[in-house]
């Protein structure tokens, strides 16, 4: 389960996506469209400035915008940057491995097989994912449920 702060981050990136080009978003703005709490929102967008996945400008006419285009920039990243790896145990992390204490042989120990099946497939899902994809699929269901309503009248 992801938390409060990766999901409040996501919902910041996927704001910014939808004003990609036309130019920083104050936080205020964000905080207040998104219904976002804008101290914790502070931090959020902070680290993901650290990280690379958003930009800030200072001053008048300042506030964050992404870093780089939508279509560069996945859920994946996002996540690592706030929750850190996807492995939902150490043994598994690409980026994070630690051997389990517990463990008498990783090349066979259960758990850790079946975690590694887990860790990949929501990488390929995460990586495989990027802010212009969710743009994507957000109208598609926007549409859809214009459809619906439409039908229902």
């Amino acid at each position: 389960m992801i938390s409060k702060k990766t999901k409040y981050g996501l919902k910041a990136l996927i704001y910014l996506a939808r004003h990609y080009d036309k130019g920083p978003i104050l936080i205020a703005d964000l905080a207040r469209d998104e219904n976002l709490p804008k101290k914790f929102l502070e931090n959020i967008l902070l680290s993901l400035k650290n990280n690379g996945i958003l930009q800030s400008r200072k001053g008048k006419g300042g506030g964050y915008f992404l870093g780089r285009h939508p279509g560069k920039i996945t859920f994946g990243q996002a996540i690592r940057v706030m929750e850190g790896p996807l492995a939902p145990v150490p043994c598994v992390s690409e980026t994070a491995y630690a051997k389990c204490t517990e463990c008498e042989n990783e090349l066979t120990c259960g758990i850790r097989l079946v975690m590694k099946d887990v860790r990949d497939a929501m990488a390929v899902i995460l990586d495989g994912t990027t802010l212009a994809d969710v743009l994507e699929k957000i109208d598609t269901a926007e549409q859809g449920q214009r459809g619906v309503l439409d039908f229902c009248i």
